[in-house]
């Protein structure tokens, strides 16, 4: 056994993924019952990780719709621990690998940073080229990401891990993945594997890897000053419009390598509005998007008839509620918080 798969099967690593695992789902049946004997579950995880014949178990699905319809895969509890002990592993590694403006899953990051980064972006340049990848989780090839995470990782034993949860995923996506052919397919590239579950700490991981020289490819060939991403959502700034033009094609012919494809690129001056992650950043302000603050309506008026009616405790509204104005906080909402909070007596 290799230094590195004995600290990933450690009781401590497991130990530590287990907290990391349960925070905010100590309520739902599977993470108490796993406590209830966690040292017990723990001891077990840890021989079956030790003697390599853990294997994942079945993906519980279902979709969620805000803020749009998404079909999500969720791993078995004690599978959760094993995909944050193999994340512990690798993820240093990869941290060093990171460029600064990739935002999502990342410690000190995440998504008001971005907002706040592209806002600066907004002041200094005059014009936005914005980008999505269509189908991005679905579409993740599981040959290109077994090739970039090996590369960097030279235990067999770990990488045995990543195979297994990689193989566990196969499938998860196929109904949200319609079919694109690029140079040098042929008929039987429909059968490539493909797909990373939505709801697994790895495929968040992953993603960032999988991206990781595409994203050195924006600022080390490109030279963009201003970029940032967001998992499948990114944006480059320039002062000028063919820059971004010209930049919209090489990018293009850039992630068929990977092959991703985009939804249908727009550039436009930054004084519109850049509508990214939820919001609407002006270089002078940032305001909520119109239909977040409407769902959030909807949502609360729910939740307070709910309340009303004693089917769950006040502290629960309270933190609803709570979560959602430190998250609009973040633009200029002090109307739509007064006019949204007002309208019932609590």
């Amino acid at each position: 056994m290799s230094e590195l798969y004995e600290r990933f099967c450690s009781f401590i690593n497991l130990h530590e993924s287990y907290y990391k695992a349960r925070k905010g789902k100590r309520s739902k049946a599977s993470v108490a019952s796993f406590e209830y004997n966690q040292e017990e579950e723990l001891i077990k995880l840890q021989e079956e990780l030790a003697t390599q014949t853990w294997k994942p178990g079945a993906y519980t699905n279902f979709y969620i719709h805000e803020p749009k319809k998404r079909l999500i895969s969720a791993a078995p509890f004690r599978d959760r621990v094993v995909h944050h002990a193999l994340c512990n592993m690798l993820e240093p590694d990869w941290e060093r690998r990171f460029i600064y403006d990739t935002y999502a899953n990342r410690k000190y990051k995440g998504t008001h940073k971005a907002i706040l980064r592209a806002n600066q972006f907004a002041r200094r340049f005059k014009y936005v080229l914005q980008c999505d990848f269509e189908q991005f989780f679905p579409s993740i090839d599981h040959a290109i990401l077994r090739e970039k995470i090996s590369t960097h990782l030279q235990d067999n034993e770990l990488m045995g891990i990543v195979n297994l949860i990689l193989q566990s995923g196969i499938g998860a996506q196929t109904e949200s993945y319609q079919m694109k052919y690029f140079a040098g397919d042929d008929l039987f590239s429909v059968n490539r594997p493909r797909g990373l579950p939505i709801g697994n700490l790895t495929s968040q991981f992953w993603g960032n890897v999988y991206l990781c020289s595409f994203d050195h490819f924006i600022k080390c060939e490109l030279r963009a000053e201003g970029y940032v991403r967001y998992v499948d959502d990114f944006i480059l700034f320039a002062d000028n419009k063919q820059i971004l033009h010209d930049w919209k094609e090489k990018i293009l012919n850039r992630i068929s390598k990977l092959r991703l494809t985009l939804h249908e690129p727009q550039i436009y001056p930054v004084y519109t509005g850049i509508p990214f992650l939820g919001f609407r950043i002006f270089p002078t302000h940032r305001r909520l998007k119109k239909k977040r603050g409407i769902a959030f309506q909807h949502r609360f008026r729910n939740l307070a008839q709910r309340w009303q009616n004693r089917e769950f405790e006040r502290s629960k509204l309270d933190a609803s509620v709570q979560a959602w104005v430190a998250h609009v906080n973040w633009a200029d909402t002090y109307g739509l918080r007064r006019s949204v909070l007002s309208r019932y007596v609590l």
